[in-house]
């Protein structure tokens, strides 16, 4: 086990290069399992999400290729093996293999999904999608069956707007006999990616990014080479990151489309932002203005950059307020925030911050992905050493994030815990 080391105070310049979107790539590869010949994910991020879905794909018989941030994998000698536990459950997106595999075999069992603890996440408008598509649905000893004798086309609305259950659904469909037509369909950009991926496979889709999606089932779907797009909330995260600590930093390989909510902020803020094509570039403000955050589904501000963006407001003048309508437990990051001295308390669905103030560095630990953002930026924010565990938490999200850091002129390094602080870690 290690821990993160920040020395903070380091004005940060430079450029970063932003990876291949978490949030696709954890879909797309188990939607390779539709194909029947090999297929290509170009620009995929060099995260441990990634690694884990490679051995799964092994696990069930695929012949998988990884090197590059490119990845082969040959289904056409996968089976519908079982997979009640072990991997799955260190992976929230296991679910997608429940939508892949019950498409290209009418069969799975997957063990509930894993990942970061934000509160319930229920995968119901999945299961109401696979059973509208004529599947039975049961869960046996912390495991879900899937069976059907075959897949048909059928109207699904979601009732409320889930990612997850628009790509599982997407998933089962395309192999399904008929139309299938999902209603108020999520429409972040990673739908539109996993969308292209199956269309360029032989899938007949219409509407994705759009709140109707209306799928053409179709007898097989073959290999295909497909380029990843871009991580919005790493892309996010390095622009907080910059507004933050940086003296004038160019994220590249973003498409800003995806992140204009954010944009929005950062400018409300009082932050330099300028654009291009595929790079935004962000330089610091003159005076840190409060703002208020609501998350929202997209387009709406990313609950995936509440908890970066927290650590940004420390340096606002006023009071900001951060209100997540999405994961209501996604405030674990207030408490080590605190430990690092911000004026931060917590009321029901939301935060409210008081500054400016002058992080200090601490001992504080990740509870989560997107939690563990905020930290490495508070980090690079307070004066002295901060010390960030649980880093199996950011390593499923930020591909190579010490040699990005210290790319920028940070000071971070990775150290092994000793035993007596992997006890109190077990112990606290």
């Amino acid at each position: 086990m290690e821990k993160l080391k920040i020395a903070g105070g380091y004005p940060l310049k430079g450029t970063v290069r932003v990876s291949g979107a978490k949030n696709s790539a954890v879909a797309l590869i188990p939607a390779t399992i539709l194909a029947e010949s090999p297929v290509t994910i170009e620009g995929l991020p060099d995260i441990s999400d990634v690694h884990m879905l490679k051995s799964l794909m092994e696990e069930i018989g695929g012949s998988v290729e990884f090197s590059e941030n490119e990845m082969t994998v040959d289904p056409s000698s996968m089976i519908s093996m079982p997979l009640p536990n072990g991997k799955v459950k260190k992976l929230r997106a296991s679910y997608y293999l429940m939508g892949a595999m019950l498409g290209r075999f009418k069969k799975a069992v997957i063990g509930l999904p894993g990942g970061c603890h934000l509160g319930p996440r229920p995968i119901d408008q999945h299961i109401k999608g696979f059973e509208a598509l004529g599947a039975s649905v049961t869960n046996e000893q912390g495991a879900i069956y899937l069976r059907a004798d075959e897949l048909r086309g059928a109207r699904i609305y979601l009732d409320v707007v889930s990612v997850g259950a628009t790509i599982n659904i997407m998933l089962a469909a395309v192999r399904a006999k008929g139309r299938t037509v999902i209603e108020n369909a999520a429409k972040e950009p990673e739908i539109i990616d996993v969308a292209t991926l199956l269309s360029n496979m032989g899938a007949k889709i219409k509407g994705a990014g759009t709140d109707v999606i209306r799928i053409d089932g179709v007898d097989s779907l073959h290999g295909c080479r497909h380029t990843i797009i871009p991580d919005r909330i790493e892309a996010g995260t390095y622009m907080i990151l910059a507004a933050a600590a940086g003296n004038g930093i160019t994220i590249d390989n973003v498409i800003p489309e995806h992140i204009e909510s954010l944009i929005a902020k950062l400018k409300e803020i009082g932050v330099q932002i300028e654009t291009s094509d595929e790079q935004v570039f962000v330089g610091p403000a003159e005076v840190y203005k409060a703002v208020d955050i609501k998350t929202l589904v997209y387009p709406g501000f990313p609950t995936d950059l509440q908890q970066p963006f927290t650590s940004l407001l420390t340096r606002a003048q006023g009071s900001s307020v951060v209100t997540d309508t999405i994961y209501g437990a996604r405030f674990k990051h207030i408490d080590e925030l605190r430990r690092m001295n911000a004026n931060i308390k917590v009321e029901g669905r939301s935060a409210i911050i008081n500054g400016p103030i002058q992080l200090q560095g601490a001992k504080v630990k990740a509870s989560d992905l997107r939690a563990g953002a905020a930290l490495v930026i508070a980090g690079l924010m307070a004066e002295g050493i901060t010390e960030v565990t649980g880093l199996e938490h950011i390593d499923r999200g930020y591909s190579h994030l010490v040699e990005k850091l210290n790319g920028l002129g940070a000071t971070v390094w990775r150290e092994e815990l000793t035993k007596e602080e992997q006890e109190q870690l077990k112990n606290a």
